[in-house]
């Protein structure tokens, strides 16, 4: 029973070591060819943002970072870049 109490006072400290999360590598691609080649439905800076140009094939891909990179290449300036 002593073993049984010691294993779950020390098990959640010698298990919590400090997980890194890995950083999503922001890419700046040189158009949207290169972009939707990663990236088929492009790149969304929110979940939440909708499309202006009207109906669209593929999902976009969500990530700040990566859109604030390529946001020259969201022509209609709906926080999509290269929606297809």
């Amino acid at each position: 029973m002593a073993v049984l109490s010691l294993g779950l006072i020390l098990g959640p400290t010698i298990g919590s070591t400090g997980v890194v999360e890995a950083k999503e590598k922001v890419v700046t691609y040189k158009n949207c060819k290169e972009l939707n080649k990663v990236y088929k439905g492009g790149v969304a800076r929110s979940a939440s943002v909708k499309n202006k140009g009207g109906k669209t094939k593929y999902k976009p891909y969500v990530s700040k970072e990566l859109y604030d990179a390529n946001k020259k290449s969201d022509r209609d300036k709906d926080f999509i870049a290269c929606e297809r």
